[in-house]
């Protein structure tokens, strides 16, 4: 039984913070936009991504040393400062862009001192991280859908400061219940945060698996996620009208709670092969989008899209969380965090330079391709292909050798 005590207070604090997040982006683009345009915008969300992208692996260090839980604690603490703050400013009359740049830049930082934990609390509060990912899963892809939702509407009832309120309130709704949260410290011996960097390097480079899969992920980002968004809203919103672009956003999201829906029933035997090949549906999205397909195509791609996205992202999370030894998980989360989401600027960047020189087709199309060549090198990788599904030692070993990883029997759950 995985839905305990502790597993619920978890799982309100990260389904009310990827509600907050969800709210984030919109709100940011509403306020700012409306008072320093799309500029102002522009460099109040890179305020955030900056600071995130500077101080990840030093949240992975912390997160090691003092444990995960204090540490997402403290960060949420510093986000309902930031945004309270932003929005008495609101409240009380026009904040200033420097105003709005801090409060960002410090809400990226706490945001990278939260994320580590993400991953490493799993296996501290539930026996089946398989299914908890899965469960958490759905919950966000909810969060995703509703946060940007209500912030639209409560921008447009009320301005921009019962916004943020509302997203610093769910910043607070996280701190309650992680503050309730009773887990184990890991125990690890005292070093430098030089040495904890240099060790996590270490061990995220001797797991073929992981690095390969984020080199894979790093082109993905330039080629792939990065182009995904600025121009399929764009091409979208001409072909079909802007609210298309919303339905096809809803049907992400259903896919997304199928997605999670299917990994809660099944456990693949290699979890990382199984995800691989449902991520070549992942580019009948950019596909269908660069085909200028009808809505229902267009749903229906989207809707596969979300369904092998959530499912790849279940595998790939419980396989980390399992066969990572838990005194190295945060800093291992972090580099993969940091590789995995580093290159996406450049591709959101490029893609309209781009797309403007040589037509958005061309660019979703290489982006096709890329998706289909990266699916294909993950399976072609013997690390990837192989690594088996977890099994506590007592669970004894699958008839085809399943738990061969070297690290499998390190992580004991619950």
């Amino acid at each position: 039984m995985f839905w305990t005590l502790t597993f619920t207070r978890y799982f309100i604090a990260r389904s009310v913070s990827a509600f907050g997040d969800a709210m984030l982006t919109v709100a940011s683009a509403l306020a700012v936009g409306e008072i320093y345009g799309a500029t102002g915008v522009g460099v109040v969300l890179a305020s955030w991504m900056l600071p995130f992208l500077g101080f990840i692996l030093f949240g992975g260090v912390l997160a090691d040393r003092i444990g995960a839980r204090p540490l997402m604690l403290a960060a949420d603490l510093i986000r309902l400062v930031a945004q309270g703050v932003t929005a008495v400013a609101f409240f009380t009359g026009t904040p200033s862009l420097w105003l709005l740049i801090t409060c960002s830049a410090v809400s990226g930082t706490a945001a990278a001192m939260f994320s580590p934990g993400v991953n490493g609390i799993v296996p501290q509060v539930t026996s089946d991280p398989h299914r908890a990912n899965a469960t958490i899963r759905m919950a966000n892809a909810v969060a995703e859908l509703l946060g940007p939702a209500t912030a639209g509407v409560l921008f447009g009832f009320f301005g921009a400061g019962p916004v943020y309120a509302v997203d610093a309130a769910t910043f607070a709704i996280s701190a309650f219940c992680l503050a309730g949260l009773r887990v184990s410290r890991v125990s690890r011996a005292a070093s430098s945060t030089l040495t904890d960097l240099r060790e996590g390097w270490r061990e995220f480079r001797a797991r073929t698996w992981i690095w390969s899969v984020i080199l894979v992920w790093i082109a993905y980002g330039i080629f792939l996620f990065g182009p995904l968004v600025p121009l399929g809203a764009v091409l979208v919103s001409q072909d079909q009208g802007p609210s298309s672009y919303g339905w096809m956003q809803s049907a992400i999201g259903a896919g997304t709670i199928v997605g999670g829906l299917i990994a809660l029933r099944t456990k693949p035997r290699r979890p990382l092969a199984t995800g691989a090949v449902a991520m070549f549906g992942y580019v009948l999205l950019p596909l269908a989008i660069a085909l200028h397909a009808e809505l229902p195509l267009l749903l229906a791609a989207a809707g596969v899209n979300g369904l092998v996205w959530a499912f790849w992202s279940i595998q790939w999370q419980t396989s980390v969380q399992t066969q990572t030894p838990p005194d190295l998980l945060n800093r291992m989360t972090s580099y993969e965090v940091l590789g995995s989401t580093g290159s996406l600027p450049i591709g959101q960047a490029l893609a309209g330079p781009v797309a403007g020189a040589v037509g958005a087709e061309r660019v979703l199309g290489v982006s096709v391709v890329v998706g289909l060549l990266g699916s294909a090198t993950l399976l072609l990788i013997p690390a990837v292909r192989t690594l088996g599904r977890y099994s506590p030692p007592d669970a004894g070993t699958d008839s085809d050798g399943d738990d061969q990883h070297p690290d499998a029997g390190r992580v004991r759950l619950g």
